[in-house]
């Protein structure tokens, strides 16, 4: 049951076809860009995250 949905197990090696396959499609260029923009999101979710914690923290303590 450890299986993600469909995707089964990975090795090194389709990792490392995969890794090709997306440095094709998007270039040299272009990653760096990406994984920016993933970060900046993850970090976005996080933060908000936080907020909510807080806030369901707060609205126990009024109580």
């Amino acid at each position: 049951m450890n299986n993600f949905l469909f995707l089964g197990n990975f090795g090194t090696g389709e990792i490392i076809i995969i890794a090709l396959i997306v440095l094709l499609l998007f270039g040299g260029r272009k990653i760096p860009e990406l994984m920016k923009g993933i970060g900046k999101g993850v970090r976005s979710f996080k933060d908000g995250m936080n907020n909510i914690e807080k806030e369901i923290e707060g609205t126990d303590d009024k109580k």
